[in-house]
């Protein structure tokens, strides 16, 4: 199948996903752009379209926004994460992989079975929880699975925890998104044509996803979301 064909499907897809999930942009595209281009590269490239779709979806749900969560566990989220993107290189990658992919894996089986309704994130314990998914997720270089995974622990209905996943996204994105186009603007303009059409495949996914969404049940989107980061999960723990 010719790349850009490829790009375009797996973004939309990618963009529909992140819609119902508060994440996967970066989940499905990197590892696509990765076969054709550095794997520094692709994961600038990527932050492009991930930007747009979660700019459109923010402004579609930004009144479901929860600024507590927002506040709390996503700012400390964000200092985690970009922590951990600036240790990136120290860490072991392979076994940091496998640590990576046992605790979704154990997420997804929480949200999936019922059993994570119990755990509640309240006080210090959202600020903790932020800043170890983010330092996890920046390690790795995943911070939306891990942040989504987290955010199940938060009593959260379906649209505020994907608004709030996203303005978190933003956040991180505003942040990283300068660094890539101060370090890697040369090969990010000679990739122009890639990410103009990632960019339109997430859009377009994005907004058919945020159709979908509406018509799922609370109980159902818990278990979709629990499945998706399952399915992450296993995804780390197969790819080294």
């Amino acid at each position: 199948m010719d790349f850009n064909i490829a790009v375009l499907l797996v973004s939309i897809i990618a963009g529909a996903v992140a819609s119902v999930s508060g994440f996967g942009i970066g989940s499905l595209l990197t590892p696509l752009f990765a076969t054709q281009m550095d794997t520094k590269i692709a994961v600038a490239a990527v932050s492009i379209p991930h930007l747009l779709g979660t700019a459109l979806r923010a402004w579609v749900l930004r009144k479901n926004i929860d600024r507590k969560v927002l506040f709390s566990f996503g700012i400390s989220s964000a200092i985690g994460g970009l922590s951990g993107a600036i240790l990136h290189n120290l860490i072991l990658a392979p076994a940091l992989s496998t640590v990576f992919g046992c605790i979704l894996i154990f997420a997804g089986f929480l949200g999936a079975s019922g059993i994570g309704r119990r755990l509640e994130f309240k006080g210090w314990l959202s600020w903790t929880a932020g800043a170890l998914s983010g330092l996890l997720g920046g390690l790795v270089g995943n911070q939306g699975g891990i942040r989504s995974a987290a955010m199940l622990a938060f009593p959260l209905p379906k649209e505020s925890f994907v608004a709030t996943a996203t303005a978190i996204g933003i956040v991180v994105d505003l942040a990283r998104i300068p660094v890539y186009l101060a370090l890697e603007h040369k090969e990010l303009g000679s990739q122009s044509a890639v990410l103009s059409i990632a960019s339109l495949g997430v859009l377009c996914g994005t907004v058919l996803g945020m159709s979908f969404l509406q018509k799922l049940n609370e109980a159902r989107f818990k278990q979709i979301v629990s499945g998706f980061i399952l399915a992450l999960g296993i995804y780390f723990l197969l790819k080294h």
